[in-house]
């Protein structure tokens, strides 16, 4: 009877202790996320991410960057940074990528997701990057350019290279309402890489023809970053697998620990 009552209480403190830690890590995680869409899209991508943030108690803020240059984009994502009111993780979609390796440098940022992103260096820029392991949409005639030195993406050809695990429907309609990108922001050199002074996290789309998933794994090697991989998932894994994608960013924000 008395080893019955000690293994009981055993198992009692265990279950206490337990919630103890989980209590803990709840005080302790980050609750500001910051979201940075890529090119050729908008902060409406989010939704459904954010949708998941937010029911589970975060603090999400989307940054509109303009496309028009990325010294203006870096500057977009740091004043939303400058309106959060306790550490935050930094998350970003493809070009998102090195807009937040350069702005993630801030004191606020105490963590950066990476969702099928680029991951540049200091002195580096995606489009060299991209070289590395060409994707399928360098290879084609998607990428289209207007006269004063826009990108867009062929809405006949935005399905396949861009969002092939989303309906046509969809797909369309983000191809309808795309942001040209300003060109010249791909071969946007890095000053200083983020990544290099805090944690990262990457999550890797299996099925990415934009990026190259090899290349999205190579980028995550070279960081030393927390990987997940998404099998399946095209280059739009932020819109058709939210459930994943703000898995992995509230992992960032439980182990990204702050002392406030």
């Amino acid at each position: 009877m008395v080893r019955r009552m000690s293994q009981s209480v055993c198992i009692v403190l265990s279950l206490l202790a337990s919630c103890a830690v989980s209590a803990q890590n709840q005080e302790h995680r980050v609750r500001n996320i910051v979201l940075v869409h890529g090119a050729w899209a908008d902060g409406s991508g989010w939704k459904g991410v954010s949708n998941i943030l937010v029911k589970d108690g975060y603090n999400v803020s989307i940054v509109q960057e303009p496309e028009t240059s990325f010294k203006e984009d870096v500057a977009a994502a740091k004043r939303v940074l400058a309106l959060q009111d306790g550490p935050c993780i930094l998350v970003a979609h493809s070009y998102g990528g090195a807009v937040i390796t350069e702005a993630g440098t801030d004191p606020s940022v105490a963590g950066l997701v990476y969702i099928a992103a680029h991951m540049p260096d200091a002195g580096e820029n995606e489009a060299d990057d991209g070289k590395r392991f060409p994707s399928d949409l360098s290879k084609s005639t998607a990428i289209k350019k207007t006269a004063d030195g826009f990108t867009y993406l062929d809405p006949a050809q935005f399905h396949e290279y861009f969002a092939a695990d989303l309906s046509v429907e969809q797909a369309a309609f983000m191809a309808q309402s795309q942001v040209l990108n300003a060109a010249e922001n791909f071969k946007a050199v890095i000053t200083t890489a983020a990544w290099r002074s805090k944690p990262s996290w990457m999550l890797v789309a299996a099925k990415d023809r934009t990026i190259n998933p090899d290349l999205e794994r190579w980028y995550a090697e070279r960081a030393n970053s927390h990987t997940v991989e998404v099998a399946g998932a095209s280059h739009s894994v932020y819109v058709s697998r939210p459930k994943e994608v703000a898995a992995l960013i509230e992992d960032a924000a439980s182990h990204a620990r702050t002392t406030e």
